[in-house]
């Protein structure tokens, strides 16, 4: 079945990647990002599938954008059925380091970002009775890793965000929601934290340095190696389980996207991998 969707930075990575997939589907996409000057990719991709997407501006810090193309997907077809919040932002800096300013931006890219999208998607699929919103969170969303304490609250704080909405608007209103949790995609970690790391200040040199040399020096050697244990996945890997999920008509709440991922979580998630045990364990406690 054709369903209209809108994903959230689809220029590069998992959210083009995702596009694609759902455009080579059938499916009505709204390929949103940032900035429309970096289509290019995007267009390539679809243009080599032999697929069209629309390609709209979102930036997911702000509102009005947030709004605008939200209301013109649905005025053009009619209905919204699936959200894909994708668009994010990776962080490595230890607390006392990082600057007030960048955990602004890292909870307002991972987290508010989320939040503003969702909301001004939630309308029209209440109204619908119907609807799907897939939020892309990590493993970092689940277990806290060195030197990625910010990030991985914003992600925990979306897990619970999503968790929390499904306790009460899945069973009244027939919106799902889940929460997709990676490792990591493609093996360019080491370079991606590097850099990161150098527009946010450099590594210090003070305590912190010698852990951190280590954490990125170890994702180094796995990449020169070329044996990282199955830690990452390619973007059209991870996309085809979230779409997996978008065909399904029972989605899972949280779903791991490989063996990896799932033996990095299992002593979080091996009693109830799909989180229905939880939901239904809240909902009849709160509204049974």
């Amino acid at each position: 079945m054709s369903r209209t969707i809108l994903i959230t930075g689809t220029s590069s990575g998992l959210g083009l990647a995702l596009a694609v997939q759902a455009a080579k589907a059938g499916h009505d996409v709204t390929a949103t990002m940032r900035d429309t000057g970096k289509r290019a990719a995007l267009d390539a991709a679809l243009a080599g599938a032999g697929v069209s997407a629309t390609v709209a501006q979102l930036d997911v810090q702000d509102t009005a954008s947030v709004e605008a193309a939200v209301e013109a997907t649905v005025a053009r077809t009619g209905r919204l059925d699936v959200l894909v919040n994708n668009a994010g932002a990776g962080f490595v800096r230890s607390t006392e380091q990082a600057s007030e300013a960048d955990i602004a931006w890292v909870m307002d890219v991972n987290y508010m970002g989320v939040v503003r999208c969702t909301k001004a998607a939630m309308p029209h699929m209440r109204r619908q009775r119907a609807g799907h919103i897939l939020t892309v969170s990590s493993v970092g969303g689940l277990v806290g890793q060195p030197f990625n304490e910010i990030y991985c609250g914003a992600k925990f704080g979306v897990e619970g965000y999503m968790e929390a909405m499904a306790s009460y608007i899945t069973p009244s209103f027939g919106v799902h929601f889940t929460l997709l949790e990676p490792g990591g995609i493609a093996s360019e970690f080491a370079a991606s934290a590097l850099k990161q790391v150098e527009e946010t200040g450099g590594m210090l040199d003070d305590e912190y340095l010698p852990i951190l040399q280590k954490y990125i020096g170890g994702a180094q050697k796995r990449q020169a190696s070329g044996d990282d244990g199955g830690v990452y996945q390619t973007a059209d890997e991870v996309a085809a389980v979230a779409m997996a999920c978008i065909a399904s008509d029972a989605p899972p709440i949280r779903i791991r996207t490989s063996a990896w991922a799932e033996d990095f979580c299992a002593l979080k998630t091996a009693p109830d991998p799909d989180g229905k045990k939880q939901q239904a364990m809240v909902v009849d406690r709160f509204l049974g």
